[in-house]
């Protein structure tokens, strides 16, 4: 698992029943549309993630329809499991600060 993929995968379950767009996910993740866009497709081909064009007049809306992304089932377990999985398999090296650790999540 690469740290842009753990990092969508963390964005997107955030909240697993949200769709979002890309423009979104890039603004989650700091990753750059040439990062993310191949990692968005990567889980959907690997049925992680469901992916549907929003139904939109892109006259009458002023802007082009949104292709948004969410996790299926399959994918929040496998998501959740991933994760899990990378974050057993990083040794804690934080300093220890006067006897107790520091706090937080992963920076994915």
């Amino acid at each position: 698992m690469t740290i842009p993929v753990a990092k969508v995968l963390a964005a997107l379950l955030a909240e697993p029943d949200a769709q979002r767009y890309g423009l979104d996910l890039m603004r989650m993740t700091d990753l750059p549309s040439g990062t993310l866009y191949p990692v968005l497709h990567r889980l959907t081909e690997a049925g992680w993630l469901a992916a549907d064009w929003e139904e939109l007049d892109p006259v009458a809306a002023g802007r082009p329809a949104r292709r948004y992304y969410r996790l299926t089932a399959v994918g929040v377990t496998r998501a959740r499991q991933a994760l899990a999985d990378l974050r057993a398999a990083i040794p804690d090296s934080r300093p220890s600060w006067g006897g107790t650790e520091p706090t937080g999540a992963p920076a994915w």
